[in-house]
C-alpha cells in the first residue's frame, strides 16, 4: 500500500466532498479490500486480511474489519476520513429481487438476508461485512453489488430449468450466474480494446480463475451465462464439478452412501482439477504435464474440452460473435490454455496467433491472427473498480 497521505482538502467554500470508494469483498474466510480514488481511479490502498476464524488469523469479521481500518489509519488513509464517499460491497447472490447495484437500508439487509439459501456458503459472510462496515461508519452510504445483477437479463428459455414449475417457482430454483461483475467490466474492456460501441459487439467472456464461468453478451447484455442456481454448475474449476449428470447424486447417495453433506462437500471442494489430478493450480497441472503426468495431462484436457463445449455452443446463442475474451487468473496467465481452448476453431471464425499468445505483456490485448473473423483477447479483469464505479455513481445520486 502507499504511504501517501490524507490531507482531507476541502473545495474555497470549506465543503469536503469525498471522492474515495472503499471496495470489500468479505469471503467466508477472509475480507478483500481496495481503496479506489474515483477522480483517476487510482488505489491509494489495498489488501486482504485472511485465516478469519483460524489458527494464527483473527477471529472474527468484525476484528477483520477492524484490521482494514487499521492499516488504512497506519497509511494516513483512514476509514473516517472526510474523503470517504461510500462502501461498496461483493454480494454474490441478490436472486431475482436485486438487479442492479442498492443503497443498503436495513430492509434491503433482511431481504440479502432471506437469500442466504440460495448462496450458504457466501452471502453469510457477505451480510457480515455489511454489518461492520455500518457500525464503523453509520454516515457513509453503502452499497452492495451483486454477482448476479448482469446475468438479470438473460431471456426465460436460458434462465429456466425443465423441471415442475411449481416447484422451481416456490423455491427460486433458476439460472442466475455469477462473476457477473467481472463479465461485465470484460465484455465493456474488450469492446473498447476492438475500438467499437458495446451495443455493436458480441463477446464470448472466459472467466477462469479458481472458479470459472462463461457468458454470450449480446450488445452490452448478457444472454446466456454456464453457472446457474449456485456457482457450481457450467465450467471445470480449482474444485468444483462443474457440469454433472443429476443422476450422479441420486447414485452416491444409494449406492456409496453419502448424505447431501457429504456429496456437497465432494462437488464443490473435491472435485474439478483437484479432484481429476490432486492439484487446483493450473501452473503446477503444466509443470507435472510437462513431466508426463497422465492424470494431470487428463485434468488439463477435461478442462479444455468443457470449455471449448461452451464457446461453440455460446457462439450458437449468439449467432455472430466479434471476440472471445479470457480474463482472470487462468484465462489471463495461461497461454496454454488459450492455445489449446482455440486449436482447430478455424471453422468457428476463430485463429489464434500463437506468437502473440506467447507473450506475457500487461493490459488489454488481442492474441488473435490479423486474419480471424473473431478476436482473441487477454482482458485483465477489474472487480473492484467495477463496483467502485457503481457504488460512486449511485452514492452520489
Amino acid at each position: 500500500m502507499s504511504g501517501r497521505q490524507d490531507d482531507g482538502r476541502a473545495d474555497g467554500g470549506g465543503e469536503q466532498h469525498g471522492t474515495r470508494v472503499l471496495v470489500l469483498n468479505s469471503g467466508s474466510s477472509s475480507v478483500k479490500y481496495q481503496l479506489v480514488e474515483m477522480a483517476d481511479e487510482s488505489r491509494p490502498a489495498a489488501g486482504v486480511v485472511e485465516r478469519i476464524g483460524e489458527r494464527g488469523g483473527v477471529a472474527d469479521h468484525a476484528q477483520a474489519l477492524r484490521t482494514v481500518a487499521e492499516r488504512l489509519d497506519a497509511e494516513g488513509l483512514g476509514l473516517d476520513s472526510p474523503r470517504l464517499a461510500a462502501v461498496g460491497h461483493r454480494v454474490v447472490h441478490g436472486g431475482t429481487r436485486f438487479t442492479e447495484p442498492t443503497l443498503i437500508t436495513d430492509e434491503v439487509l433482511a431481504e440479502i438476508r432471506a437469500l442466504v439459501p440460495l448462496a450458504p456458503l457466501h452471502n453469510p459472510a457477505n451480510i457480515t461485512g455489511i454489518e461492520v462496515a455500518r457500525r464503523l461508519r453509520p454516515d457513509l452510504p453503502q452499497v452492495a453489488v451483486f454477482d448476479t445483477a448482469f446475468h438479470a437479463t438473460i431471456p426465460e428459455a436460458a434462465a429456466r430449468y425443465a423441471i415442475d414449475a411449481a416447484t422451481a417457482e416456490r423455491y427460486g430454483i433458476r439460472r442466475y450466474g455469477f462473476h457477473g461483475t467481472s463479465h461485465a467490466y470484460v465484455s465493456q474492456a474488450t469492446a473498447a480494446l476492438l475500438g467499437r460501441d458495446p451495443a455493436d459487439v458480441n463477446v464470448i467472456v472466459l472467466h477462469l480463475g479458481n472458479g470459472a464461468s462463461a457468458s454470450a453478451v449480446r450488445g452490452g447484455v448478457c444472454v446466456d451465462t454456464s453457472m446457474g442456481l449456485t456457482p457450481l454448475e457450467g465450467l471445470v474449476m480449482g474444485t468444483r464439478s462443474g457440469d454433472v449428470d443429476p443422476g450422479v447424486v441420486f447414485h452416491l447417495a444409494r449406492v456409496a452412501g453419502m448424505g447431501t453433506d457429504d456429496i456437497d462437500t465432494l462437488l464443490n471442494k473435491k472435485s474439478g482439477l483437484l479432484g481429476l489430478c490432486g492439484a487446483n493450480d493450473m501452473r503446477e497441472i503444466g509443470r507435472r504435464m510437462a513431466e508426463g503426468d497422465a492424470d494431470a495431462r487428463l485434468a488439463f484436457d477435461v478442462y479444455v474440452h468443457r470449455l471449448r463445449r461452451y464457446v461453440g455452443a455460446f457462439t450458437a446463442v449468439l449467432g455472430r460473435v466479434d471476440a472471445v475474451a479470457f480474463t482472470a487468473g487462468v484465462g489471463e496467465n495461461s497461454a496454454a490454455v488459450r492455445e489449446a481452448a482455440m486449436s482447430g476453431l478455424q471453422g468457428l471464425g476463430i485463429t489464434l496467433d500463437s506468437v502473440a499468445n506467447a507473450v506475457r505483456a500487461p493490459g488489454a490485448r488481442l492474441v488473435s491472427a490479423p486474419s480471424s473473423r473473431v478476436a482473441v483477447a487477454v482482458v485483465p479483469t477489474d472487480e473492484e473498480l467495477a463496483i467502485a464505479r457503481d457504488t460512486y455513481a449511485l452514492a452520489r445520486g
